[in-house]
């Protein structure tokens, strides 16, 4: 019998440690589980219980009011997250989120006055960059959000965003030299996402674009160009023979070869430029058609390309491997759009 009653008191001891409550961590990743999976009301539910034990908690708090906004609980995002955004330990993913639920809003003097602020305590995040630029593209502030997006290039150039948003800018402009340099940054830092087919799109009208277009307008007006600028279309402009059949992924790779081996000859000491640099290893380890092709091919006719990487197996499959390694980064220092 006491044997039976000390088994009893084992097991009621064991049930007792199992059913003890979870601490504020625990709810948390249970919490983070509900909101991989879709499921908002559980992860609300088990987020507001870890709050009860840990208030103050931001990490908590910024997954509450992003869940209510990817429940599509608009007011209750913003109650949630206008205290975060006053607080002094608010990192940048809590900008952004409370970014994101104004925009939802459409509260978009509240949120540019949030954007200000979090870049004056942030002013290196390209993502707040990126995000405020396109804020104020949807207010029809098409000159500031520019202003944005190169400001983002220019302090955190590491990151893909602001690339994709200028390069999508200037095509739209007269400015073609900036829409073909941001462009092929962009696709080589972010290389397989819908926005890379995009912007191989981008990229492959650009060129036809460049070449139709006056050369004195090119680039926008003539007294506001960057010597980069100036260096950049001439070397196009004395190498353009080459097009005069037309553009198409050959000729287009013909014209950048050249335009690589004059670059390095005549600029490349003044303009260290990583893009450059990242083409000239292409074209001495001889994958520089099978990128070419991954570019514009790949954009023009899908068909044609997917032949083309049948027909070249080896060089296509040597281009992706070495595509895929590597991590391709712009270094500070390296931002030629000013003028100055």
């Amino acid at each position: 019998m006491k044997k039976l009653l000390n088994s009893l008191l084992f097991v009621l001891i064991g049930l007792a440690s199992f059913a003890q409550d979870p601490d504020a961590s625990q709810l948390h990743e249970t919490a983070k589980q509900f909101m991989r999976g879709g499921d908002w009301n559980n992860a609300i539910l088990v987020l507001n219980k870890a709050l009860a034990k840990e208030p103050q908690n931001i990490s908590i708090q910024k997954d509450l009011a992003l869940t209510y906004y990817y429940q599509r609980d608009f007011a209750k995002a913003r109650e949630t997250v206008k205290p975060l955004v006053e607080r002094e330990d608010a990192d940048v993913p809590t900008y952004q989120i409370a970014g994101n639920i104004y925009k939802a809003l459409v509260e978009r003097k509240d949120a540019e006055r949030m954007y200000k602020k979090a870049l004056k305590k942030y002013p290196n995040s390209g993502p707040l960059y990126a995000e405020y630029g396109e804020l104020l593209w949807m207010m029809n502030e098409n000159s500031t959000s520019i202003e944005q997006w190169e400001l983002g290039i220019k302090n955190d150039p590491a990151y893909a965003g602001n690339y994709y948003f200028a390069a999508r800018y200037y095509y739209f402009t007269t400015d073609k030299v900036w829409a073909l340099v941001y462009g092929e940054i962009f696709v080589n830092m972010e290389s397989y996402t819908s926005r890379t087919a995009e912007v191989k799109n981008l990229l492959l009208d650009s060129y036809k674009k460049f070449f139709v277009v006056d050369p004195k307008t090119k680039s926008g007006k003539p007294e506001k160009e960057s010597e980069f600028t100036k260096a950049f279309t001439a070397v196009m402009n004395q190498n353009s023979s080459v097009i005069n059949s037309g553009i198409t992924t050959e000729t287009l790779t013909m014209l950048r070869t050249r335009f690589l081996l004059d670059w390095n000859k005549d600029h490349a000491a003044k303009f260290p430029f990583r893009l450059f640099e990242h083409q000239k290893q292409l074209l001495q380890e001889g994958m520089f058609e099978a990128y070419n092709q991954w570019i514009f091919e790949a954009a023009g006719d899908l068909a044609k390309y997917e032949s083309w990487t049948k027909l070249n197996t080896e060089q296509y499959n040597e281009f992706t491997r070495f595509q895929k390694s590597k991590l391709f980064k712009v270094p500070a220092g390296q931002y030629y759009k000013s003028t100055n």
